[in-house]
């Protein structure tokens, strides 16, 4: 009798075999799916996870990015050339078009654009008539994000409601919904900042050039570091100064601040984010210095 050698998986095969097995239910359950990609680091991970669930055929779905007009040009480039790439279709929709219909109204030229990327989403969804998003959004995030569940339902008017979701006992996910209903789907839900760069490392993905260390122009507020950008100039009084910063997180450049490193290497961030204390989004995003119950109410209204 032959012996059979027993192999053991590690916790970042577990974690990439649940993903695959969420985006083929999503692909099986639904009829018109799209995954959200941004070109960081995260949808960077489900676009390697679609390629081993479904390669060597196309993916059953589109990709979309949902742009700002805001946007760090060496992520929407690296966006770009990824799709291409692949040879796989990427929709963009810019807030910059809902502000031309008149759905979105700034209150003031600077305001950030980035919770009005939900209006612009939801005219998406309409458009081409989705009926299920593919986020890279993780639990470890912040609160409101670890009310999700893997399958997260978005009722008729793009709306969600934490207390009125689908229970998903063993691995079973349900995707079913009505015309006008929406799924919003989350393969990497159970993933966390050092999981998404242990796989980077173990995949060895490209990732846009901001991910690492480089010295950029900032001024120091609220503890946070503000990128001095056409977008973001420096204001009478602000002290500008050239520091070795990475990003952490990517979006839209008025709401998202780098962080002091000399990380230049994936080996060098993997070590940082297992020792750091703070929290992704607390150390990086300026919209995101609000409360738990803020944040949830711009996800009730459709925000990513």
């Amino acid at each position: 009798m032959s012996t059979l050698t027993k192999q053991t998986l590690s916790h970042l095969d577990w974690l990439e075999a649940e993903a695959i097995h969420i985006l083929r239910e999503v692909a099986g359950q639904c009829a018109n799916p799209v995954l959200l990609f941004s070109g960081g680091k995260d949808s960077i991970c489900l676009l390697r996870l679609a390629e081993k669930a479904f390669r060597p055929g196309r993916f059953p779905f589109p990709l979309m990015h949902i742009d700002t007009g805001h946007n760090y040009k060496e992520v929407t480039d690296f966006r770009d050339k990824r799709a291409a790439e692949l040879g796989e279709r990427l929709i963009v929709r810019s807030v910059e078009d809902s502000m031309a219909r008149g759905t979105v109204v700034l209150k003031h030229a600077g305001e950030s654009r980035n919770k009005h990327q939900s209006v612009t989403l939801l005219e998406a969804i309409e458009e081409f008539g989705f009926d299920a998003c593919i986020g890279g959004a993780r639990r470890d995030e912040e609160k409101a994000r670890a009310k999700e569940r893997i399958m997260s339902f978005r009722d008729e008017f793009g709306q969600w409601d934490p207390k009125n979701q689908r229970p998903e006992l063993w691995n079973l996910y349900n995707a079913r919904s009505h015309k006008g209903e929406n799924i919003r789907a989350f393969p990497i839900s159970n993933w966390t900042e050092l999981d998404v760069w242990q796989y980077i490392a173990r995949e060895q993905l490209e990732l846009p050039s901001i991910y690492f260390a480089h010295v950029r122009p900032v001024v120091r507020k609220s503890g946070l570091l503000q990128p001095v950008t056409d977008v973001t100039p420096a204001r009478d009084g602000d002290v500008v100064e050239d520091v070795l910063v990475r990003f952490r997180t990517v979006g839209d450049i008025t709401c998202t601040a780098p962080v002091e490193s000399d990380a230049d290497t994936v080996e060098k961030i993997l070590a940082e984010t297992a020792t750091t204390t703070i929290t992704e989004r607390g150390a990086t995003r300026m919209d995101d210095q609000t409360s738990e119950a803020s944040m949830e109410q711009r996800k009730k209204e459709g925000y990513f």
